[in-house]
């Protein structure tokens, strides 16, 4: 039996502003999930992106949907072992929570500080994972506390991510309304293709009603390629199949190369009768 097109999740998109502007009559129809992607460039955040927000809350005039913001990520983990690079980590965070307050947004993407390297070494040397934890936290800790009194979450993506896991126990370890998931498909199918790690359905269902986020694009399984949704070997049935369980409805953003296509994407979904 086929689900009827009102039980089908709606999909959203992820957009700079140029993007924001071309789909904008698209977006709002539905009130589809938006994640600005004008943000995460230090040199934006280190300048006056004020008229940039205010620009952007003027083109949203009418928009009632989620919105949420990609943070910073360029040039920098998490993680990082380096005292005075850490402190440079929080105040991006912070400028990244600085801009979800000027806009409205009520989440952001960050990045994962899990490595290939770490799948393969961090069990080699005892207490290398509880160690990781805590250098998250130390860094994060301010801006997870700030965001939860903002009413904002903080979504960890899989990035290098070949362990569908570490990275769910990491946002657990927070204890925090604030801190949840996100899975990229790209990222998830380059790391089963290119690393041995589990195919795109496995992070689903690795990180349960944890998922708050997810990028949908296609890979061939090699590289990060962004490509619109049947362009690569992404499963999409089993993919969304894992979605459907879930209490935690997770907003589905298409995150593609091409700003001027991402709507063959979205139709290739709503042709296979996954989505609306």
């Amino acid at each position: 039996m086929s689900t009827a097109p009102s039980q089908l999740p709606t999909l959203g998109v992820a957009l700079p502003l140029g993007g924001l502007m071309m789909h904008r009559d698209w977006i709002i129809e539905r009130q589809r999930d938006l994640e600005l992607q004008d943000f995460f460039e230090p040199e934006v955040l280190s300048g006056d992106w004020k008229p940039l927000a205010a620009r952007i809350k003027r083109e949203l005039d009418g928009y009632r949907g989620r919105l949420g913001i990609h943070g910073p990520f360029w040039g920098f983990s998490i993680a990082t072992k380096d005292s005075d690079v850490a402190a440079i980590v929080t105040k991006r965070m912070h400028q990244g929570l600085d801009v979800c307050a000027a806009v409205g947004a009520n989440q952001m993407v960050i990045h994962s500080p899990y490595t290939t390297w770490d799948y393969h070494n961090l069990d080699y040397t005892p207490g290398a994972r509880t160690q990781l934890i805590e250098r998250v936290h130390g860094i994060l800790g301010t801006a997870v506390k700030r965001a939860e009194t903002m009413g904002c979450t903080l979504v960890i993506e899989n990035i290098e991510d070949k362990d569908a896991h570490a990275r769910v126990e990491l946002a657990r370890s927070f204890n925090s309304p604030a801190v949840r998931v996100s899975i990229d498909t790209g990222h998830a199918n380059y790391a089963h293709g290119a690393t041995g790690g589990p195919p795109v359905d496995y992070f689903v269902h690795a990180a349960g009603d944890m998922l708050h986020h997810v990028h949908l694009q296609d890979t061939d399984g090699y590289a990060d390629r962004h490509w619109n949704p049947g362009d690569g070997n992404i499963a999409w049935h089993e993919v969304f199949r894992a979605l459907a369980p879930l209490q935690s409805q997770p907003r589905l953003i298409l995150e593609v190369r091409k700003n001027d296509t991402v709507r063959a994407g979205a139709d290739h979904l709503i042709a296979l009768g996954l989505a609306q």
